[in-house]
C-alpha cells in the first residue's frame, strides 16, 4: 500500500513517527498522523487545514489531545454519555491520579518492539492508514495523498476524530475544504 503514497503522504508517516519519537511516546498514533499534517505545507491537505484554521490553532488541538490521553482516551462524546447517566469522568480521573500518580490513565502503552529502534503503529493508525486507501479508492484516484489521510482522520470514530470535529473539522467541512461545495465523492468515504 505504501508505494501509493505520494511523496507528501510519506512525509507525513515519517513525519508522525518523528512527532512520536520527539514526544517519547511508544508507538505512532492517530494524533501523531495528523500532527504531522499540520507540518506540511504546499498541498491541497494544508491549504483545507490553513483554511480551517487548524494550523494556528495547533496549541489548543495539543492540549485537547492531551485531555483526552489523560481521559483514558474517552471522547467527549464518551464522558457527555457518562455524565448523562451520573458518572463524572474528571472525578474518576482525578480520583485515579491521586492514586497512581499523573498520567495513569494515558493510553499510551509501550511497544513490544521498543527495542528494535522502530516505533510501531498503533491499530487505530494503521486503520487511518487502511481508511485513506479506500477513500482514495472511493474517490477514484490511483494515489493517496495527504488529502485522503486528512479525510480518514475525521471520518474514522474515535479521540482524534472528535478533537478535530471539537475544532471545526469534521468530515464534511474538511471535504468541502478539500473539494468545494458538491464535489463529487462526498460521502463515499464514510461509508467505507
Amino acid at each position: 500500500m505504501f508505494e501509493r503514497f505520494t511523496q507528501g503522504a510519506r512525509a507525513t508517516v515519517k513525519g508522525a513517527v518523528a512527532e512520536a519519537e520527539r514526544v517519547g511516546a511508544g508507538s505512532v498514533t492517530e494524533e501523531h498522523l495528523f500532527l504531522a499534517l499540520l507540518e506540511q505545507e504546499g498541498d491541497r491537505a494544508s491549504s483545507a487545514v490553513a483554511s480551517l484554521g487548524l494550523t494556528r490553532r495547533r496549541a489548543s488541538l495539543e492540549a485537547s489531545f492531551a485531555e483526552a490521553r489523560r481521559r483514558g482516551g474517552l471522547t467527549k462524546a464518551d464522558t457527555d454519555a457518562l455524565a448523562g447517566i451520573g458518572i463524572d469522568v474528571d472525578a474518576i480521573v482525578s480520583r485515579v491520579e491521586g492514586t497512581h500518580g499523573e498520567g495513569a490513565l494515558t493510553a499510551d502503552r509501550r511497544s513490544r518492539r521498543w527495542w528494535s529502534g522502530h516505533r510501531a503503529f498503533t491499530p487505530g493508525a494503521k486503520s487511518i492508514l487502511e481508511k485513506s486507501l479506500r477513500i482514495a479508492l472511493g474517490r477514484g484516484d490511483r494515489f493517496i495523498g495527504q488529502e485522503h489521510l486528512l479525510l480518514a482522520l475525521t471520518a474514522t470514530p474515535g479521540t482524534t476524530a472528535d478533537v478535530l470535529a471539537e475544532h471545526g473539522a469534521t468530515y464534511a467541512t474538511v471535504h468541502h475544504a478539500l473539494y468545494g461545495p458538491g464535489a463529487d465523492g462526498e460521502g463515499h468515504a464514510e461509508a467505507g
